[in-house]
C-alpha cells in the first residue's frame, strides 16, 4: 500500500516523528519497519524521522504486506451499498433498517459490513469498522478503508469529533420545544439485550433532542448525542415517557410488523488527512411522511 499526502495549512510545528506517532497515530512497530526500510518519503526523498515537516509537504508512505493484520470478511451484495461519501481512506454509506452493521459470528455474510467488503473489493479496499447502528436503526455510518485512518477515527469519535444527527418519531410531543436528557446508561441484569437509566452504576450519558414537527399525537424529533452509549436515544427517550414508535425492546405498545423509527440523518467530521468539512446527508425520514 503506498499512500501519498499533502499536509494542511493547519499542520502544528512538528517533525516526521511526532507527525507519524502523534498526529497519525501509526503503531511503533510499523513506525520501525517504515524507518529501517526507508519506506518513508517528503517531498519525494528519503524522510528522516528527526527531519521537520511543513504545510504543503508531500509526504509518501509506502507499507509491506506484513506491516498490518488483514482481516478476512465474507462478501456480501455490493449492489446493497449507498455511498454517501467517500474518498480512498474512509466512506459514509446508508444502512438499511434491519440490517446489522457487522457479523457476530465468523460465517456470517448478511451484513452491512459483508456488503461493503464487497464493494470495495474492486478497488482492493477492506473496510473497518469505526462506530455502529443497531440493526432496527437506519441511516448514515462511517467505515475507514484501511488500517493507517482507523485509529484516527476512533480517536475522533472518543474526543466526540464525529457528530451525528438522529431523527425519530416519538409518542406525544415533548414537554419543551427543546431538552437536554442527562441519565446514566447501564446494562438490565435481566436482559441482556436491553439497556436502563441507572445512576448508580451506568455510565454519564447525555442527549439533546428537538421537536422537528408534531403530527396528531406523535412528534417528529431530531437528536445529537454528548456521549455515545448504546441504545442512548431510545433508552433516554423512554426514560420521559416518551419512546420511539416501533422499538421493540423499548416501547411496551410496539408491534412486530413495525420498524424502528429512528434514523442518522447526518454525520459530519473533519478530514484527518486534508482537513476538509464532511458533510453526509442520508435521506431524512421526515421528507419521505
Amino acid at each position: 500500500m503506498e499512500f501519498k499526502f499533502v499536509l494542511p495549512e493547519e499542520l502544528n510545528a512538528q517533525n516526521l516523528k511526532e507527525l507519524l506517532e502523534n498526529e497519525w497515530l501509526i503503531p511503533r512497530k510499523v513506525r520501525h519497519f517504515l524507518r529501517v526500510r526507508k519506506n518513508v518519503q517528503i517531498n519525494g526523498e528519503p524522510g528522516m524521522f528527526h527531519q521537520p515537516v511543513q504545510p504543503g509537504d508531500l509526504i509518501t508512505l509506502t507499507f509491506e504486506a506484513d506491516d498490518y493484520d488483514v482481516p478476512t470478511i465474507n462478501l456480501g451484495n455490493a449492489k446493497a451499498i449507498v455511498p454517501l461519501w467517500e474518498d480512498e481512506h474512509l466512506i459514509i454509506v446508508n444502512k438499511p433498517y434491519g440490517k446489522k452493521t457487522h457479523p457476530n459470528q465468523p460465517d456470517e455474510k448478511d451484513t452491512l459490513l459483508n456488503d461493503l467488503a464487497a464493494y470495495l473489493q474492486p478497488k482492493g479496499q477492506i473496510p473497518y469498522v469505526v462506530h455502529r447502528l443497531d440493526k432496527e436503526t437506519s441511516g448514515a455510518i462511517l467505515f475507514a478503508k484501511n488500517p493507517i485512518i482507523l485509529p484516527i477515527l476512533g480517536r475522533m469519535l472518543e474526543k466526540k469529533e464525529i457528530h451525528r444527527v438522529y431523527e425519530a418519531l416519538i409518542e406525544g410531543s415533548l414537554p419543551q420545544k427543546e431538552l437536554i436528557i442527562n441519565k446514566k446508561i447501564g446494562r438490565d441484569r435481566h436482559d441482556r439485550r436491553k439497556r436502563l437509566v441507572d445512576e448508580k452504576r451506568g455510565k454519564t450519558a447525555i442527549t439533546h433532542v428537538s421537536t422537528l414537527k408534531k403530527v396528531k399525537n406523535k412528534t417528529w424529533v431530531t437528536c445529537w448525542l454528548e456521549t455515545g452509549r448504546t441504545h442512548q436515544i431510545r433508552v433516554h427517550l423512554a426514560s420521559i415517557g416518551k419512546p420511539i414508535i416501533g422499538d421493540p425492546l423499548y416501547h411496551p405498545k410496539a408491534s412486530s410488523d413495525q420498524r424502528l423509527y429512528l434514523h442518522a440523518r447526518e454525520l459530519t467530521l473533519t478530514h484527518p488527512f486534508t482537513k476538509e468539512t464532511i458533510k453526509a446527508q442520508a435521506t431524512p425520514f421526515l421528507s419521505e411522511s
